[in-house]
């Protein structure tokens, strides 16, 4: 199958960002977001991305008007009727996701692949949920999406290996890294990186060290790029704190038990970046 259009459900950070690599990559491409408020700010910052790529001399204008002109940004689900795939980047959690795809499969034509940017959630258990459990998997962009090359590609139980090789020619295309895993909790980058996350906010939480003092450390003792709290802080702890949830109940270990630390900071309403407040003060 080939992927003309393509469609994106959500226009939070990480489904503008699919929408704008998918528009770079030279599809049509319809965000949708339920909430007028996100559908037009994902628009703006799309084009004030595309204006301070064509100050940097890293595109022309002519290429700003194309994408433009091939992007459909509102709040009207029925637009997705006629796409070849939707990419569902709304909140993590799977009753939401459940519904929504159920609606997508009642919605769009036959042959439409459904994907789900799922950080951790089962494929199948989404799929399950459809009129087409055949053509569901996971397509786990990273934050942010225009930077970060890793896309991890899922199927589910009865997902077909060419539905799972058309979303990887699509990846590609988008110039994107793909990697196929098998479908575990976490699938392979966050079943290794939560619980890293999870360790740190407990060394926090203990008192062993400031987070300042424990990114630091990761830093420069293991050497990592950021360090695990500022990570958290970017990617929402609350997002994290969901997923470790999902790991303490799908393994039922207690390696997984979400740390302390992130779910006083999520009751405090202090998810990181996007609230302004997370372990470090952005405001």
């Amino acid at each position: 199958m080939e992927i003309k259009k393509v469609g994106v459900l959500g226009a939070g950070i990480m489904g503008a960002g699919i929408a704008q690599v998918s528009v770079q990559a030279g599809y049509s491409v319809v965000l949708i977001d339920v909430v007028p408020e996100i559908a037009n700010k994902a628009r703006k910052t799309l084009n004030k991305a595309w204006a301070k790529a064509l100050e940097k001399g890293k595109v022309s204008a002519e290429n700003v008007a194309d994408y433009n002109a091939r992007l459909i940004c509102g709040t009207d689900i029925n637009e997705f009727r006629d796409v070849d795939i939707v990419i569902e980047a709304i909140v993590e959690n799977i009753d939401f996701k459940k519904k929504v795809h159920k609606q997508l499969g009642e919605l769009c034509k036959a042959e439409t692949i459904l994907a789900t940017n799922t950080s951790a959630l089962s494929i199948t258990e989404i799929a399950a949920a459809t009129n087409r459990s055949d053509k569901v998997l996971g397509m786990h962009f990273f934050n942010p999406v225009p930077v970060m090359k890793l896309v991890e590609v899922i199927p589910g139980v009865v997902t077909t290996d060419d539905t799972a090789q058309t979303v990887i020619q699509l990846a590609e295309k988008m110039g994107k890294e793909p990697v196929l895993a098998k479908e575990s909790p976490g699938f392979i980058v966050n079943r290794i990186l939560v619980p890293y996350m999870n360790e740190a906010a407990n060394v926090f939480y203990e008192g062993i060290a400031s987070a300042e003092e424990i990114d630091k450390a990761m830093k420069l003792g293991a050497g990592m790029p950021m360090g695990p709290l500022a990570l958290a802080d970017m990617v929402g702890i609350d997002i994290v704190l969901a997923v470790c949830e999902f790991f303490y109940k799908e393994f039922a270990d207690s390696k997984y038990r979400p740390s302390l630390a992130f779910r006083q900071k999520v009751r405090a309403g202090h998810l990181g970046k996007k609230t302004g407040k997370g372990f470090y003060n952005y405001m």
